[in-house]
């Protein structure tokens, strides 16, 4: 780098890396979408300081887990985040038919696909959905979701 630039190439690399550090990463397009929250069943509230998160999902998934089936392709998961009593924004994940193909194995959830929503239902494109899916693929095993058990336990009406 030195000799293509000279003496400013540190100069421009340090620029560089103070201008990336900067930069607020946007979401990733996904195929997730906004539910219907009022069809979803509550399973679980986690309460993490002054945020409360409820935590929703069909019937169907919750059978399916409690059946020790696969949850079915079409299923939503919500997480409602709440703060001073108010709906702050959504965490949806949404699985579909063969939607991992979408990424590299790395990353790869099974087939579910995450994003985050405002208050109002709009894609929130200052969240970082990449963020989120790398700390669910250490969750392999249930199918890729912190609330796997709280599922299995919950009892359906």
């Amino acid at each position: 780098m030195k000799k293509i630039f000279g003496g400013i190439g540190a100069a421009v690399l340090s620029g560089l890396a103070v201008l990336m550090v900067g930069m607020q990463v946007q979401a990733e397009p996904t195929r997730a979408t906004m539910p219907d929250i009022d069809k979803l069943i509550h399973y679980t509230t986690v309460t993490r300081g002054e945020v409360t998160e409820h935590l929703m999902t069909t019937r169907e998934a919750i059978e399916a887990v409690q059946k020790g089936q696969p949850i079915p392709a079409g299923t939503h998961v919500a997480l409602v985040d709440y703060r001073g009593g108010k709906v702050f924004r959504y965490f949806i994940i949404e699985k579909g038919e063969n939607w991992g193909a979408d990424y590299d194995e790395r990353r790869r959830t099974g087939d579910w696909q995450f994003q985050w929503f405002k208050p109002d239902g709009t894609i929130n494109t200052a969240e970082n959905t990449a963020r989120c899916q790398s700390c669910h693929t250490s969750r392999a095993d249930r199918d890729f979701l912190y609330s796997f058990n709280e599922m299995r336990r919950f009892e359906l009406k």
